[in-house]
């Protein structure tokens, strides 16, 4: 099966140069031209349509999180799809409730029993979305943000995203936004007051070069959101699913927010996202205030169950933060002097460079069969798939190894 093409794609045959042709004919500019045009992919492996095989060190940015086509999701999505594939939210069906369950418990791991609803989207995109509505619901409009932050592309989404390139196009955009430093907890508190409908962070930012403020931020937030009545809302889009060692990456502070949006490594490459609400926040929205056509239906949902049995059954949280602890090590061993530092947490790391070569770096680990991405031109993000193997640590630590060293001119 791993050789099929869908039908009418004409795939088979078809060189690289003359996919991203017709790529370019016909898809809007908004990525820039491919590096690579993938047609397959299995476990951590990739083949482009030229035939050259690569292993996924990102993971599709970390959503697949257990690989490309693992047999536990596509038994789940097909045995799901030949029962009943969408009913719309008209309707309720087994396996969204069931998600939904799992959810809940995830977002209220550190106070079991807390009420707590789920809204399910298509993307985290969506679900921030979701949670900015939920905030407006309190009778307040102020909005604190991160620093370096990212919540995705649409409006609401990019209100709360701090970097310029991703706003500016598309101002005015909807306010009343402030945005303070990530990580300091005397700024957050200086910010927040009684007109502030919610803090909004992530526990650690991945697009800004994967940056871990350390557990205590997160319960400063805490204890500054609740004294000022104000909603707290961590986006764990990135960092949930396993992704740093746990079901979300806020659980090891203790606090419980009072909205977790979810999605990337919840559906394994199939579109789903989940906003939950906790506490006073989950009864805010009512009939009509929200709504979604494909969003929490059958086959999503029956691929987010999969994703967490298969993640349960073969111990993946601690087996992320082992090996992930394991790659650090390993990087730092090499005693690279371009190599500052190895930050992040289980297997969503950022490899800071002294210089701005990450792009090269990163370059040259593609053309030698590995895939990682440069979110900064400093730092170099690696997010493999939670079943990556010792093996695959090691090759990719010499692996790039190699790449500093051929990239020493962008230096």
């Amino acid at each position: 099966m791993s050789g099929l093409v869908a039908p009418g794609s004409d795939a088979a045959g078809l060189s690289q140069a003359d996919w991203l042709d017709r790529y370019g004919a016909v898809m809007m500019n908004t990525f820039g031209t491919p590096s690579r045009v993938f047609v397959r992919g299995e476990g951590t492996q990739l083949w482009d349509a030229d035939g050259r095989q690569y292993t996924d060190f990102l993971a599709g940015l970390a959503v697949n999180a257990l690989g490309h086509a693992h047999p536990a999701v596509l038994a789940a999505i097909t045995a799901q799809l030949s029962t009943l594939g969408h009913v719309s939210n008209f309707f309720a069906t087994p396996a969204q409730v069931a998600l939904a369950e799992r959810l809940v418990g995830f977002a209220t791991e550190n106070a079991p029993g807390t009420q707590a609803r789920v809204f399910f989207t298509n993307s985290g995109t969506e679900a921030n979305e979701c949670a900015f509505k939920v905030t407006r619901l309190t009778g307040r409009t102020r909005i604190v943000a991160m620093e370096g932050s990212f919540h995705g592309r649409t409006l609401g989404a990019v209100a709360i995203t701090a970097n310029p390139k991703y706003r500016e196009p598309f101002e005015p955009l909807p306010g009343d936004i402030v945005f303070t430093p990530y990580g300091d907890a005397d700024a957050l508190a200086a910010a927040v007051d009684e007109t502030t409908a919610a803090v909004v962070l992530e526990p650690i930012q991945g697009e800004n070069g994967v940056v871990d403020p350390g557990d205590e931020f997160l319960r400063a937030a805490r204890r500054i959101a609740t004294a000022n009545g104000a909603l707290l809302w961590i986006d764990e889009v990135q960092t949930g699913m396993g992704r740093c060692g746990g079901w979300t990456a806020s659980a090891a502070s203790g606090v419980t927010a009072d909205l977790v949006t979810f999605a990337k490594g919840l559906g394994n490459g199939f579109p789903i996202g989940a906003c939950v609400a906790t506490g006073e926040a989950s009864g805010l929205l009512q009939p009509g205030h929200h709504g979604s056509t494909y969003a929490g239906n059958p086959v999503a949902a029956a691929a987010g169950l999969a994703v967490i049995g298969v993640i349960e059954r073969d111990g993946l949280l601690r087996r992320a933060s082992e090996l992930g602890d394991a790659l650090a090590s390993r990087i730092a061993a090499l005693g690279n002097p371009r190599v500052q530092a190895v930050r992040g947490r289980g297997l969503l790391r950022g490899i800071v460079l002294a210089d701005e070569s990450a792009p090269a770096v990163v370059k040259a680990l593609l053309d030698s069969g590995w895939v990682a991405n440069a979110p900064r031109p400093h730092v170099i993000r690696v997010a493999p798939p939670l079943i990556v193997s010792p093996d695959e640590i090691e090759r990719f630590v010499a692996a790039l190894d190699a790449a500093l060293a051929a990239t020493s001119d962008a230096s």
